[in-house]
């Protein structure tokens, strides 16, 4: 499943908000049935509380599940100005826990017009 995220934003906090309010979105969608339950309530009560945003000196990171701590993960990074290769607000899939995957932007959190799924930023197709 993912979320079509049309809306563009005038700042990069503005366009970080919208992505992670998408990502919910789409949690809610994929997990939406268990909302019924006490078990399922907790489940996405935990997944929409767990996410924190980190400024960098490139970068901002993305981290989700408890918080960024010990059992998260790195969920995606926002470019924070503009490079040669990248312009500010191109939505990079991690590398790993502390470096994002600089192959090319998955969509642009300034412009909108991009896919997000609850698990992060989309592969390349």
């Amino acid at each position: 499943m993912t979320v079509l995220v049309e809306k563009n934003a005038v700042t990069l906090e503005d366009g970080i908000k919208t992505l992670i309010e998408s990502a919910i979105t789409d949690y809610k969608k994929r997990y939406g049935d268990g909302l019924n339950t006490d078990i399922g309530k907790k489940m996405v009560g935990n997944f929409i509380n767990g996410f924190v945003v980190k400024s960098g000196q490139k970068y901002v990171k993305i981290m989700s599940g408890n918080g960024g701590t010990v059992g998260g993960s790195c969920w995606g990074f926002v470019v924070k100005e503009d490079t040669p290769k990248f312009k500010k607000g191109d939505i990079l899939k991690p590398a790993g826990w502390n470096k994002p995957a600089t192959n090319a932007p998955r969509g642009n959190v300034l412009d909108g017009m991009y896919e997000i799924n609850w698990t992060g930023p989309m592969y390349l197709s």
